[in-house]
């Protein structure tokens, strides 16, 4: 699968991600294609594997697929597919941004070890907002779907969405020994609001649209983030340029985690 160009400098690569038709995924999966790469798209409507990863067997779909078409492993695997605050029931939104991400990241493990690749993690920069002893978040992370699904119906939009975004990056932290171990550099990246069809349905919403307009307002380096600003630092991410960049949370937000958090990092 690699190529190498006559200048020397040049590698063709094979990656696979889920949540490529759509906002930041398909920006990341038009720069890939643009370099010169092979891209796997995973979605529910539009992909190379359609496959609803609600679902346990929608999970196995998206793995068999991806196996499928990268028998001899996979540079990179990219966990983008996610559901906004406003998606409903919420428990949709546990099983879409946290178990579905952890399943297909498990399944795919030994293809980006064969290649010594990088997984990439979307989490969110409103991550950090919801407490690592939240009910929620500890039902994720103790892999119990039934009851983070169960639990969250009874919280709201918000907390569903960004303890999601939390416990996904405290798993990640928690794998990145044994993963590094295996073969497999992990990282996440933690966008801002960023103008996708997602952020849409937000911005849409009377509940959660007038707060996150204004919140948008207050971002330091101004305005809304495009998704090829957030796609640029993922190909970073993925890159050889990044090849000691291990367990990092990148945050992509024009400063707001630092505006909220100052002597966090």
């Amino acid at each position: 699968m690699s190529a190498h160009s006559s200048g020397g400098s040049f590698t063709m690569g094979l990656y696979a991600m889920t949540g490529g038709a759509t906002g930041i995924g398909a920006a990341l999966k038009e720069q890939l294609l643009a370099a010169g790469h092979e891209v796997i798209s995973v979605d529910i409507k539009e992909g190379d594997v359609i496959a609803d990863l609600s679902t346990a067997e929608g999970r196995e779909a998206a793995i068999a697929g991806i196996r499928e078409r990268a028998p001899e492993g996979l540079e990179g695997f990219i966990a983008c597919a996610g559901l906004p605050p406003v998606a409903r029931p919420l428990s949709l939104i546990a099983q879409v941004n946290y178990f579905a991400v952890v399943a297909t990241v498990e399944g795919v493990k030994d293809l980006v070890a064969m290649r010594r690749g990088t997984v990439l993690i979307v989490a969110s920069n409103s991550a950090p907002m919801i407490s690592r002893e939240d009910p929620f978040v500890e039902a994720c992370l103790a892999g119990d779907e039934a009851a983070a699904c169960a639990h969250v119906e009874t919280r709201d939009g918000q907390t569903a969405y960004g303890g999601s975004k939390r416990a996904i990056t405290a798993w990640m932290r928690r794998n990145v020994v044994p993963y590094a171990r295996a073969g497999v550099r992990m990282n996440a990246v933690a966008p801002g609001i960023t103008q996708t069809p997602l952020s849409d349905q937000v911005m849409a919403d009377d509940e959660l649209g007038p707060a996150i307009q204004e919140f948008g307002k207050m971002v330091p380096w101004g305005g809304t983030a495009q998704p090829a600003q957030i796609a640029n630092v993922m190909r970073f991410l993925l890159s050889e340029e990044s090849d000691f960049v291990c367990g990092s949370v990148f945050f992509v937000d024009g400063g707001s985690d630092a505006m909220l958090r100052s002597d966090e990092f």
